[in-house]
């Protein structure tokens, strides 16, 4: 049968969003995350016990991190969110299952480093790639969301256009980082304020003296400080109150206000 230009047609099926969110130890990214609808979490790391969360307990492997998506995936089940947490976590597993499928000639590597020239990380996202089709089929299919908690570092970035300066980054290397932040449909700091304040530090001296604030913010779009970005028209800065920070953003999701239409047609 012969493609017409008649049967054409344009159709906006949206699908839920793809979240890279990272930030400083306990500024509560697994938190925010528990928040989302009905989270199953992939636990590469020990969590730190406090919340009540469904996770088939900690992933030791890579092919233990792609069977635990294969279940969620064939199983049925009312989770709504797949939570990896955490990537920087997950990026050991890839680089152990890099090296043990080896370079172009099949030769395994106990290290990512024994490949040389830094083929190893570009090897590396070959078996990112598979993590992320795995995790987007479980979005495309089974409508949940999906989010990936980082740990952050803080980098020095040397910009071309001014002096150099340091920033929050994500806690990866730097090639998986720009993969992931490329699939993301939305990248998120979530960390607390610093306020500075100087004390006297005698012979006429003073220095600062950075503090914790106490209010967390979730920053959605980048600035010289961090990086971050999204594809939904988030408010640049928002206040995080921990059980009120999923309420902020799933007005800004279209596939959240479909989901209520139709709920609403059929009660």
């Amino acid at each position: 049968m012969a493609i017409s230009w008649d049967q054409l047609t344009q159709k906006k099926r949206p699908r839920p969003p793809v979240i890279l969110l990272y930030g400083p130890e306990k500024a509560g990214k697994t938190t925010l995350a528990s928040e989302f609808p009905n989270p199953v979490y992939l636990q590469t790391e020990e969590g730190d016990g406090i919340l009540d969360i469904a996770s088939m307990g900690k992933i030791e492997s890579f092919g233990e991190l792609m069977d635990a998506i294969g279940m969620l995936y064939e199983r049925e089940h009312e989770f709504g969110t797949v939570v990896l947490d955490s990537v920087t976590a997950a990026q050991a597993l890839v680089w152990a299952e890099t090296g043990e499928r080896g370079d172009d000639k099949g030769n395994k590597k106990k290290r990512i480093e024994d490949f040389g020239y830094g083929k190893g990380y570009v090897y590396a996202l070959v078996v990112w790639q598979e993590v992320l089709d795995g995790l987007n089929a479980l979005r495309r299919d089974r409508g949940m969301t999906v989010i990936l908690i980082a740990h952050s570092k803080i980098e020095r970035f040397d910009d071309p256009e001014t002096v150099g300066y340091s920033r929050y980054e994500i806690d990866l290397h730097d090639k998986a980082r720009d993969f992931l932040k490329r699939e993301a449909d939305v990248v998120l700091l979530l960390k607390p304020d610093v306020t500075v304040k100087s004390e006297d530090a005698g012979f006429n001296k003073t220095r600062a003296i950075g503090q914790g604030g106490r209010s967390v913010w979730m920053h959605a779009t980048s600035r010289p400080a961090y990086a971050a970005g999204n594809r939904y028209g988030l408010p640049e800065k928002t206040l995080y109150e921990p059980g009120k920070g999923f309420a902020e953003l799933a007005p800004f999701f279209p596939h959240l206000a479909t989901a209520d239409a139709a709920r609403i047609a059929t009660e």
